[in-house]
């Protein structure tokens, strides 16, 4: 087993120090099951609310609007669920050292953008290539 890393509360990666070394991928790791950790607690409060709130509403209108409000809570928790597969995702390339590095150019992905959207598997330039590519075939 690994020792584990010592991180200081304040600590950024930055990009004077050597890119993915162990302190980076701890920050990243710790920020990635934080996510994953809030996303599951309010999955959890979600399911705990929908099962313990069947209640008998008898104006069509108030059901209407609970309904809609339960399918939109659902549609919420189904992305979230995406996402704890792509924080999943993001999780194993760190364990596998290939956290980082952009999947079409493998060239490093920039620590802001990291920093931002942990779980990107694209540099900047690549995915805005990729949504380029996917907005020409979309107007086909």
């Amino acid at each position: 087993m690994k020792a584990e890393v010592f991180l200081p509360e304040d600590y950024r990666p930055a990009e004077d120090e050597p890119f993915m070394n162990e302190r980076q991928l701890e920050y990243f790791r710790r920020k990635l099951l934080t996510w994953k950790n809030e996303l599951l607690d309010e999955s959890r409060s979600t399911v705990a609310v929908l099962q313990g709130d069947t209640r008998n509403i008898p104006d069509v209108a108030d059901r209407a609007s609970e309904a809609t409000d339960r399918a939109l809570e659902l549609r919420t928790r189904d992305r979230q669920r995406k996402l704890i597969a792509k924080i999943d995702s993001a999780l194993r390339r760190i364990d596998e050292g290939e956290y980082g590095y952009c999947e079409e150019t493998g060239e490093p992905i920039s620590l802001k953008r990291l920093d931002a959207r942990p779980i990107a598997t694209l540099s900047l330039e690549a995915q805005e290539r990729h949504e380029r590519r996917e907005k020409v075939h979309r107007d086909d």
